[in-house]
């Protein structure tokens, strides 16, 4: 533990600490998904395709965002959301059809701290439970700290979204607690988790990601041979 003149803990030094950059628009490509910055005229009518497959809206229950109406309804969203800074959106693309299947972005990005989220993520029935879906959350996760810097990784969800919890662990957050009556949303209450990776964690992060997406961890039909183990100890 560190003591100052008076005898009082302090945090360690950050040495020659500087302010972050903020995401550009660029793309972010992998293996099996590539994430582009949010256009409205690549992306909106097939990313509304892809959500309309889950066709009762069950995707859309923690979402803030209300669901848009038809293709129309969906390319006046995105039209407004691709001028936002934070939140920066992207499309999750599947790179062989080129179709966006999936949608994510960093928000409430604080350069100065070096602390960067992730949400509003809405993987479409095409996305959830794929290979490109957990590389595309290695590829936010590596932007973010391999070349822009940050300290620290935030994810965030309503206290009562129990896959989004358990998505959490499996990539590598840390749970860090509950902040009761954190926001109203849809007219009704939110508790928020709390999960965060920071740069310390990042390193065994990285490794057990970068194991899990190799080509020879799945076999011919695509199946994982082995589970990604993240858990920072």
């Amino acid at each position: 533990m560190r003591l100052n003149e008076f005898g009082l803990p302090i945090g360690d030094p950050v040495p020659d600490w500087t302010p972050r950059p903020r995401p550009a628009r660029e793309a972010l490509i992998g293996r099996y998904s590539r994430l582009e910055p949010l256009d409205a005229d690549r992306h909106a009518a097939s990313m509304h395709d892809a959500e309309a497959l889950d066709a009762e809206g069950r995707n859309w229950t923690y979402l803030s965002r209300v669901r848009p109406t038809g293709v129309a309804g969906y390319r006046a969203w995105a039209v407004e959301a691709q001028k936002s800074e934070d939140p920066f959106f992207y499309a999750i693309v599947d790179p062989d059809s080129g179709d966006a299947v999936g949608l994510a972005s960093y928000l409430r990005i604080d350069p100065a701290n070096g602390v960067i989220e992730v949400g509003h993520l809405n993987f479409s029935p095409r996305l959830q439970r794929t290979r490109a879906s957990t590389e595309a959350m290695y590829l936010m996760m590596r932007h973010a700290f391999d070349t822009l810097g940050y300290r620290r990784y935030e994810w965030k969800c309503d206290a009562l979204n129990e896959p989004s919890r358990r998505a959490a662990l499996r990539l590598g957050f840390t749970f860090e607690g509950v902040f009761r009556q954190a926001v109203v949303v849809h007219g009704r209450n939110r508790d928020s988790a709390w999960f965060a990776i920071i740069d310390k964690d990042w390193p065994a992060v990285r490794a057990e990601f970068e194991r899990w997406l190799a080509p020879e961890n799945f076999d011919g039909e695509g199946r994982q041979r082995s589970a990604l183990v993240t858990r920072v100890a």
